[in-house]
């Protein structure tokens, strides 16, 4: 079987786009019991005998039911123009992803799936708001901004397993290495730590061990930050299920929401440039009524791969 697929990436976080409302039958989709969608994440997300990717996107008509997420209360009742299913490179199914939301709404909107250019997509994590930026001259989205919901700092909404209610600066133990971590969640789990010179910190392995600890029952992704400035962070990201990625969005909202937290950015200061090895996101907003997000969305290529 030939699978049509799009491949974009939002600051290097790139995925496999599939149009399940057109191109996939109804009978293989995965909301039917199938299992396709999780084993064609790891076929072609290979880097070396796949198309290579993050993992897969696909594009959905919304549910015939859907409920609201009490985190995005500004979005509160709103009816969802599509909905996304998102798949790691290792075939588990993620809540949301920031940077492949970004490149979802592109998708919607260049291959006139919608003319909207504010689009309201429905994600495990709630709907999410998404308002697309055309190239000038192009009638193509170059960036777009989302609405990624209010923080969730509670630990079993994370979920993570911990004596107190909210895991902030407490200390975590990787193979006799002590982290000082924070921990949020932004729809999916996230767990913050600050640390000398990220360029060259291990974060393959420590990412590895963090990840699958026993504290994090659904694993979590994990932000290792290095703070340049007041301004300024750079950031490498170790995504569950797919290793270290170029970008993750999420996590840049994470990084940002933790910084407000503990009070390394003023509470005169709304917004924080996340550097990332794929590009920079632009964080803005607040803990009490939600975070935003700015960044690229770019196509790469289209393409079949044989399934």
């Amino acid at each position: 079987m030939k699978i049509k697929f799009t491949k974009l990436h939002g600051a290097g976080n790139d995925y496999l786009y599939i149009d399940g409302i057109n191109d996939i039958p109804l009978c293989l989709n995965a909301d039917n019991g199938s299992n396709l969608f999780n084993e064609l994440a790891v076929k072609i997300s290979d880097r070396h005998f796949g198309v290579g990717s993050d993992g897969i996107i696909i594009i959905l008509p919304p549910s015939s039911t859907y409920e609201s997420s009490d985190s995005l209360k500004s979005t509160s009742g709103v009816k969802p123009d599509f909905r996304m299913r998102m798949f790691n490179a290792d075939g588990s199914e993620g809540e949301m992803c920031g940077n492949g939301i970004r490149c979802f709404a592109k998708y919607v909107y260049d291959k006139h799936l919608t003319d909207k250019k504010i689009i309201n997509i429905e994600t495990l994590a709630g709907i999410k708001t998404v308002e697309v930026y055309l190239a000038e001259g192009t009638g193509t989205v170059k960036e777009a901004k989302v609405f990624m919901g209010i923080p969730e700092f509670e630990s079993g909404k994370i979920p993570a397993i911990f004596k107190k209610r909210e895991i902030i600066e407490e200390k975590i133990t990787a193979a006799n290495k002590d982290f000082t971590v924070s921990c949020v969640s932004m729809g999916n789990p996230h767990c913050v730590t600050f640390v000398e010179d990220v360029k060259n910190f291990d974060v393959h392995y420590y990412g590895r061990l963090i990840e699958n600890d026993a504290a994090f029952p659904k694993r979590i992704n994990i932000e290792f930050v290095e703070k340049l400035d007041d301004g300024n962070v750079l950031v490498r990201t170790w995504e569950r299920g797919s290793g270290e990625t170029l970008a993750c969005g999420t996590g840049a909202c994470a990084v940002y929401s933790v910084m407000k937290k503990t009070g390394k950015i003023g509470s005169e200061k709304n917004e924080l440039k996340v550097n990332l090895y794929g590009g920079t996101l632009k964080i803005s907003g607040d803990l009490n009524n939600g975070i935003y997000m700015v960044g690229p969305a770019e196509e790469v290529f289209d393409g079949y791969f044989n399934f």
